[in-house]
């Protein structure tokens, strides 16, 4: 069973960030990326389906959604939204817990592939996720490339945000491909509080890999959700594995 690093209390707090990921624009977009790759009437599983930020928009476009998630916290702030209790929940290690049937579209966003902190355990979630596939079927996983790259002092450090009220440092060890992302958010007493959370940093082609394990082949890469060309300067990928229909 992988940690649970999204219970109380950040599950009280998780629909209050500020990334763009959590605007109805951005959603709007990335539900209709996802809903195109599910086709009409579609089935999708999202692993790791937390408060729904995305599985209820993309519900919406009538999409048959269902999802897999580890923290019973997060899932109760689904269950509260406006027909979150209307998607069937599976409480589970996403590596390996099974879903009822097979899908169209299988999806992993916001960097939680990196959640799962070894190697065979991200290999394990692209076989789970492969097993959930009809032919012809897709998986989705968005994440960013290593910032490794762009770390400081013997590429351990990196700021990636830095205001008032939020600190974010992102810790890299290159010979493991650990890395903690350090918060430090100010609290309505003035005072700050730190939480960190462990991922395993992966480059595109170390996943690509993982899902020829698993049977599955590269469909499509972009750099974000509106499809910009992936390049040599993308910070992030938006990536699509296929599952062969023969």
């Amino acid at each position: 069973m992988l940690p649970n690093h999204f219970d109380e209390p950040v599950a009280a707090t998780y629909d209050d960030d500020t990334d763009v990921r959590f605007s109805e624009d951005h959603l709007a977009m990335e539900a209709g990326f996802l809903a195109g790759l599910a086709g009409d009437g579609g089935r999708a599983l999202e692993l790791a389906i937390g408060t729904g930020r995305v599985a209820l928009p993309l519900a919406a476009l009538g999409v048959d959604v269902h999802g897999i998630d580890l923290s019973e916290a997060m899932v109760a702030r689904l269950r509260a939204k406006p027909g979150g209790d209307a998607l069937p929940v599976t409480i589970g290690d996403y590596t390996s817990t099974t879903a009822d049937g097979l899908f169209d579209l299988v999806y992993l966003v916001f960097n939680t592939i990196g959640n799962v902190t070894t190697q065979d355990a991200q290999v394990a979630t692209f076989e789970n996720a492969a097993r959930h596939l009809v032919p012809g079927g897709c998986f989705v996983v968005e994440t960013g490339v290593p910032g490794v790259l762009h770390a400081q002092d013997g590429l351990r450090y990196r700021v990636f945000n830095h205001d008032d009220d939020h600190h974010g440092i992102d810790e890299f060890d290159p010979v493991t491909q650990q890395m903690w992302s350090h918060h430090y958010s100010r609290q309505p007493d003035g005072s700050f509080r730190r939480s960190s959370g462990p991922f395993r940093y992966a480059w595109p082609a170390e996943l690509d890999l993982m899902a020829r394990i698993a049977g599955l082949r590269l469909r499509e890469r972009w750099a974000w959700w509106d499809r910009t060309p992936f390049s040599a300067t993308s910070t992030s990928h938006v990536s699509v594995w296929e599952k062969p229909s023969g």
